[in-house]
């Protein structure tokens, strides 16, 4: 009988390593927990390039064998106005949907939605490489309690299309205590 029960054991155990569980959905913490936001459970939660960016995320590809979405959170200063100028400049040819105000958890969400040709340089002194029909989701969170946060979903429009509802919803999900 122990025989028995050490192959049903082991049986379990290569058919639960067989098995994808959902991840689940991950909570983030935004100004020493003063703010709060879900992110998705299909987007995989990736060490930050840059040392200014408290999250980093990669958003699955529309398609197989796609380009993956890169999803930074980060605190930071400045006008609205001037971070949304400097998002347009990032892509040559831009083409800027006019922004959206909110109200979401008491707090002011600025949406931004551009498109074109991105230049992606990943630090001041990098080339910076220019990816073809990219789209950018921005969501800037001005808060009197926690300061300003940016959210800032890029990759081909396909990529942000397909997660579009995805960034919404964690946009959604903001908590101010």
């Amino acid at each position: 009988m122990r025989r028995n029960q050490i192959l049903a054991a082991v049986a379990a155990a290569l058919f639960l390593g067989t098995m994808s569980f959902a991840a689940e959905p991950t909570k983030l913490e935004l100004s020493d927990g003063k703010m709060s936001l879900v992110a998705p459970e299909s987007w995989k939660k990736v060490e930050p390039k840059v040392r200014i960016i408290d999250y980093e995320f990669s958003a699955p590809a529309a398609e197989e064998g796609g380009e993956a979405g890169r999803i930074t959170i980060m605190g930071a200063g400045g006008s609205i106005e001037a971070n949304v100028d400097r998002w347009v400049g990032q892509f040559a040819g831009a083409v800027k949907q006019p922004m959206k105000e909110e109200k979401i958890a008491g707090q002011t969400v600025y949406i931004v939605d551009i498109s074109g040709d991105f230049r992606d340089q990943r630090g001041p002194f990098a080339q910076a490489e220019i990816k073809k029909d990219y789209r950018m989701l921005g969501a800037i969170i001005k808060s009197e309690k926690a300061g300003q946060y940016f959210i800032k979903f890029t990759g081909p429009k396909a990529t942000v299309e397909h997660n579009e509802k995805a960034f919404k919803s964690m946009v959604d999900s903001l908590e101010v205590k």
